[in-house]
Order: C-alpha cells, then sequence, then structure tokens
C-alpha cells in the first residue's frame, strides 16, 4: 500500500477537521488500491477539493480527480454537498471510466 500512496496527490484539503481527514483518506486509499488494479501502469492520483458555496450550513464541495495511467488521463468532477459523497463519487466515475 505505501507505493500506491506515494503515487496520490491531494490539494485544498488543509481546511478539513481532524475528525473528516481520516475517513477523506480512507475513501481514497479503498479507491486507489481498484485504480491501481485496472491500471496498466498508474502514474499518479490528484484530487483536488473546492469548496463552492461557503455558507454555514449549506456548503457545496466540488472535487476533481484524475488519475494519469500509462500515459491515459481519466478525469471527474462531482459538486455535492457533503464532502465524503462528492469524493466517493468523483472516484468511482474514474474508476467506471476505467473499467
Amino acid at each position: 500500500m505505501g507505493e500506491i500512496g506515494q503515487k496520490i496527490s491531494l490539494s485544498g484539503f488543509k481546511d478539513i477537521d481532524s475528525v473528516t481527514f481520516p475517513m477523506v483518506n480512507k475513501i481514497v486509499m479503498t479507491h486507489a488500491a481498484r485504480i491501481n488494479e485496472l491500471a496498466k501502469n498508474m502514474e499518479n492520483i490528484h484530487i483536488t477539493l473546492k469548496p463552492v458555496h461557503q455558507r454555514e450550513k449549506s456548503e457545496k464541495y466540488e472535487v476533481h480527480a484524475k488519475v494519469i495511467d500509462d500515459g491515459k488521463v481519466y478525469v471527474s468532477k462531482v459538486t455535492e454537498r457533503n464532502l465524503l459523497a462528492a469524493l466517493d463519487k468523483a472516484l468511482n466515475k474514474v474508476i467506471h471510466e476505467m473499467d
């Protein structure tokens, strides 16, 4: 699992609280394992988080996932009120595209 972790980069996650971040990490690592199984030669996984609406109790999260596998690029973008759901959906879209 160590080598997969070195090929994953996250941006925009610095403001995620310490309770949510381990869940973010678990979702990413679970999906990364599946992506690695499907990949011919996985170069990297890059996930970007962009908060869309910052109003109290109604924030939205935009998650961009990009996987580079053997020179081929797979991308997805999901906007959700729930960060974990957005992350899960974005990574599932990439997996579906690769499958």
